[in-house]
């Protein structure tokens, strides 16, 4: 199983995971014309997508599927719940080939195995995922596990229990307390929805999560949707590397995504 995520924050998110039967897109916030040049940039075509996993229906998650649904990924599967292809039917003009699927399920496609639950934000009914592909190695089958929560206000019980005994995990950063405090931009009311229980994750938020789901497992993290004004990506990582220290993690890498740029294919 190999991961990299095209672009993320809040101009547009999206992230793929390429398997030897074919890669599943997920999210696809930004333009069909960044994704499909994002995706050769990481060395993958777009005919090699296999299906598409949409987290919720917020328009830096859906921006681009559209133009991808009746262009380079014409006729490929698009799994979600059912209120969320509800809300997001209403922006397109293609038609999409809908796989339904509800949330709190499991279900395999093309060699995948994928477990869905329920996250809290302020959406219709947003969703987590953690994908599974087997992988052989030395004559010897092993499974590969791939945690990814975009957007989410707090990490219940039943989030962080899904989150363990993972190989890696891709989980949103969004903001450093003191920095959306003294920005001057954001109205308090927005602010509010933000630091609220269905908004978004601190720094400090998403290493308590971290802290509670580290294992001997665990080799990869990805922080994602970091604010461009109220946090920066030396900020979110220094915060998570002192958690990562306290808990004896050193195996564990942090890596930020970018807004601008895709971060190279990992290996699970």
């Amino acid at each position: 199983m190999r991961f990299s995520i095209l672009g993320s924050g809040s101009g547009g998110n999206g992230a793929v995971v390429a398997g030897p039967d074919g890669a599943l897109l997920i999210d696809a916030g930004l333009s069909a014309r960044q994704i499909v040049a994002r995706l050769q940039q990481v060395g993958l075509e777009a005919s090699a997508v296999c299906g598409v996993l949409l987290t919720h229906e917020h328009g830096d998650h859906i921006r681009g599927l559209d133009v991808l649904m009746r262009g380079p990924l014409a006729g490929v599967p698009v799994f979600t719940n059912p209120h969320t292809s509800e809300m997001v039917r209403r922006s397109l003009r293609s038609p999409v080939k809908w796989q339904l699927v509800e949330t709190g399920s499991r279900f395999e496609w093309k060699g995948w195995r994928i477990e869905t639950f329920s996250v809290p934000h302020d959406a219709v009914d947003p969703m987590g995922f953690v994908i599974e592909h087997d992988v052989l190695e030395a004559g010897v089958s092993t499974n590969s596990r791939l945690g990814v929560v975009s957007d989410l206000g707090h990490a219940t019980t039943a989030v962080l229990a899904r989150l363990r005994d993972l190989d890696g995990l891709f989980v949103e950063a969004n903001y450093c307390s003191q920095l959306l405090a003294a920005d001057t931009k954001r109205p308090w009311a927005t602010k509010q929805r933000i630091s609220s229980r269905h908004g978004h994750l601190s720094n400090e938020q998403t290493a308590e999560l971290v802290s509670q789901i580290i294992s001997p497992r665990l080799r990869h993290l990805w922080l994602g949707h970091l604010s461009s004004d109220c946090n920066h990506p030396d900020v979110a990582s220094a915060v998570l590397q002192r958690t990562l220290n306290a808990h004896a993690a050193s195996h564990v890498t942090v890596r930020c995504a970018s807004q601008e740029e895709p971060i190279p294919f990992c290996t699970l």
